[in-house]
């Protein structure tokens, strides 16, 4: 029996005829329901915002961000802490615990989502002030929340991203992110609207996080190093566009800082060597910015 109470398992009025639509026009009404995603994205920009502030502080003090999901919600927060590595340089402090582990990421697993206290096993590794994010299109999946449970009980920040904006494990975290997606193309197919919306809230959580962080300068990726020709080639072409410098004077000082991207920057606009770089980048915990003002205010 579908559960009403739930957002995502109501019948959708707009698609009760779906099933007797020529091929364009069921298109047209799925994509007339995902047109609606990003406006209610839109409407939890603050609590995204409170989330990334608690996270850069987590980051900036030694802490990790954990995600927990089952099923699709899982799936999408191991594929968001999967790619921040080779896009932004960051290794092993944005990662996703996936109920059932990695054998449910490609097959689903459906008893596991409703073991509590697996969530709870999971969240063994969270540390004192590391920020725990629970991800369930219901609101309410045992899993998630015997892992934020066990997670604020051993001391972690806490928070919530859902589809169903009044479930009341909202009010046991820090930052409920509560998406009011609506019901389902097809009822209760949460990798639709639900998932979509989950996507473009990891997507602005985890780039603004980065950026916070000192990751990026300006609009570029510059903490990205170069491991083979074809990066060495993007990333030459990355300082031109961030320093206005030749390519051979980029190429230089790339290979001056062993491939860092943002050793060569730093050293690139600050004018400085590649050792000095490394030092100022040390110091404000790699931020490119930051390095370029302690180095102007020396």
């Amino acid at each position: 029996m579908i559960d009403t109470e739930l957002p995502t398992e109501g019948r959708n009025p707009r698609t009760l005829d779906v099933d007797t639509l020529p091929t364009l026009e069921v298109l047209r009404r799925i994509n007339s329901e995902d047109a609606t995603v990003p406006m209610v994205v839109a409407a939890v920009l603050p609590e995204i915002a409170e989330l990334v502030d608690l996270a850069v502080a987590s980051l900036r003090g030694g802490g990790r961000v954990h995600y927990f999901g089952a099923g699709t919600s899982g799936r999408l927060a191991v594929l968001d802490a999967a790619e921040l590595p080779p896009t932004f340089g960051i290794w092993g402090r944005v990662v996703a615990h996936h109920a059932g582990g990695f054998g449910a990421l490609s097959q689903a697993v459906s008893e596991v989502e409703d073991d509590t206290e697996l969530g709870a096993r999971d969240a063994a590794e969270v540390a004192p002030g590391d920020v725990a994010i629970g991800i369930a299109a219901s609101g309410r999946t045992p899993y998630v929340v015997g892992a934020l449970r066990a997670a604020a009980a051993g001391g972690a920040r806490t928070a919530l991203i859902s589809c169903n904006p009044h479930t009341p494990y909202g009010d046991e975290v820090e930052v409920h992110i509560g998406l009011a997606t609506g019901p389902e193309v097809i009822s209760g197919s949460t990798r639709m609207k639900a998932g979509t919306a989950t996507k473009l809230v990891l997507n602005s959580f985890s780039t603004t996080l980065m950026i916070r962080m000192g990751r990026t300068y300006s609009n570029l990726m510059v903490s990205v190093n170069a491991l083979n020709s074809k990066l060495r080639a993007r990333l030459v072409r990355i300082l031109t566009e961030a320093t206005g410098m030749d390519a051979r004077t980029c190429e230089n000082a790339l290979a001056e800082a062993a491939g860092n991207t943002r050793v060569a920057l730093v050293s690139l606009l600050g004018e400085v060597p590649a050792a000095r770089a490394t030092t100022l980048l040390e110091e404000t915990d790699g931020g490119v910015r930051e390095a370029l003002q302690r180095l102007r205010s020396a």
